[in-house]
């Protein structure tokens, strides 16, 4: 029996939504209960349960149809070529956390679980993930920052298939006939959003929600003027803030906009009331469902032209739990190997219209969806929410999310930030 994960404290998370995600069913980082869980170390071994030695799970977020069908699908492929049964347990996003700490209490972990990138470190700081380099997976062709995305203090705990990040989505035929071009700094996306804020159509829509949605999409705005997580009461997250209350004092934004997730940001923009929003690449499929609609996707604005446009890495990794059962491990580690391999990676990439993390298959992914291309080089700069505080962020992000409405509901943007980082700090 393993003695490897003798503790685990870790924090519950409420149904919600997970930014990077699919837009549908998505997780908000913020805690509403702490649930510490103290396992001794046998807990994790697989002494709990027998096992069918030919048979491997995977648990996911995957309930949509038609992502629990491309997983189904890969699964297949996979089992048949290392000569196992692969079953696929999916379960709500906001849920996967939640349901791995108690399978682990009750000696039960699957032998794969898929976490949001966002959660994995909390998981791994307690010691409950195998490091996938010691089971022969291999970083050679995937991008530092993507390989910081699925690591926790150095070691790498967890595979990406695929990345995402945020761009900003325009209506063609709406700048077409107001005559503008696609802004590239704030000042044109400002200038822009306004001269397209007509009637009911608003110039712009972006999601500040009280929920990581709204966390994740300031992000661009924070990075990209060089702010910083590590502390939110500088000049330069008040400017960025400052910004998205200057497009709300503008009309440009809907005052809904502190409500709005963002899939109420897609609906908007499908339904020709907002000429332009900030949003992942989950809303493509939903967005070409609407034949008439006519959009193009392009980086999103920096502070000044020449600056980075700076966002964040989403989507989920593919993590090893520690059951003590090492044979298994490594058998579950060349089920990852091969389900985050370049052939796979691209297959999942295409269904998804998300970005593959291996360089080769992304090259590949680029010439197949040119009308994307934007937000390859969007991902090429993007940085892991986590890769600098690890499971601190969530604090960072209750924060923030406090400090979206008191800002843009009134208060300084300097008061609420420095409200924010004292919060953050404190962890209340």
């Amino acid at each position: 029996m393993s003695k490897r994960f003798t503790s685990l404290a870790l924090t519950a998370h409420p149904p919600a939504a997970t930014p990077g995600g699919r837009g549908r069913s998505r997780r908000v980082v913020a805690p509403v209960a702490a649930v510490s869980v103290l396992i001794a170390g046998a807990a994790l071994t697989g002494c709990g349960q027998q096992r069918d030695a030919d048979v491997y799970t995977v648990m996911n977020s995957s309930t949509d149809e038609s992502y629990h069908r491309w997983d189904a699908e890969a699964m297949a492929r996979c089992g048949k070529q290392l000569g196992v049964t692969i079953e696929q347990q999916s379960v709500p996003a906001a849920q996967v956390m939640t349901k791995a700490l108690r399978m682990a209490s009750s000696k039960s972990l699957p032998d794969i679980v898929q976490f949001d990138a966002s959660e994995m470190p909390t998981f791994a700081e307690a010691g409950g993930l195998v490091d996938l380099r010691t089971l022969g997976l291999s970083t050679d062709d995937i991008p530092r920052g993507i390989v910081n995305f699925g690591s926790y203090k150095g070691t790498y705990y967890g595979a990406a298939r695929s990345v995402n990040t945020l761009a900003l989505f325009y209506n063609k035929d709406v700048l077409d006939q107001a005559g503008l071009k696609v802004p590239a700094t704030w000042d044109e996306l400002r200038e822009t959003a306004k001269k397209l804020t007509e009637g009911k159509r608003y110039g712009l829509a972006l999601s500040a929600g009280g929920a990581e949605d709204g966390v994740f999409q300031f992000t661009p705005f924070m990075w990209s003027n060089g702010g910083d997580e590590t502390k939110l009461d500088s000049p330069q997250v008040a400017e960025a803030l400052d910004y998205w209350k200057a497009l709300l004092q503008d009309g440009s934004l809907s005052k809904s906009t502190v409500n709005w997730t963002q899939a109420d940001v897609n609906d908007q923009f499908m339904a020709g009331n907002a000429a332009m929003m900030i949003n992942g690449p989950w809303q493509v499929e939903t967005l070409n469902t609407k034949k008439s609609l006519h959009w193009g996707i392009a980086q999103i604005p920096v502070p000044e032209a020449g600056d980075d446009s700076v966002g964040p890495l989403g989507g989920a990794v593919l993590t090893v739990p520690n059951t003590g059962d090492e044979a298994r491990e490594r058998t579950a580690g060349r089920i990852v190997a091969c389900l985050s391999s370049e052939k796979e990676q691209l297959t999942y990439a295409l269904n998804s219209w998300m970005v593959p993390a291996n360089a080769k298959a992304a090259a590949v992914w680029r010439e197949r969806v040119p009308e994307l291309d934007a937000l390859a080089d969007q991902v090429a700069a993007a940085r892991s929410r986590t890769a600098k505080l690890g499971a601190g962020w969530s604090n960072v992000s209750l924060a923030l999310q406090s400090a979206f409405q008191s800002a843009l509901t009134g208060q300084s943007s300097e008061a609420a930030l420095k409200r924010a980082q004292q919060r953050a700090t404190s962890g209340n």
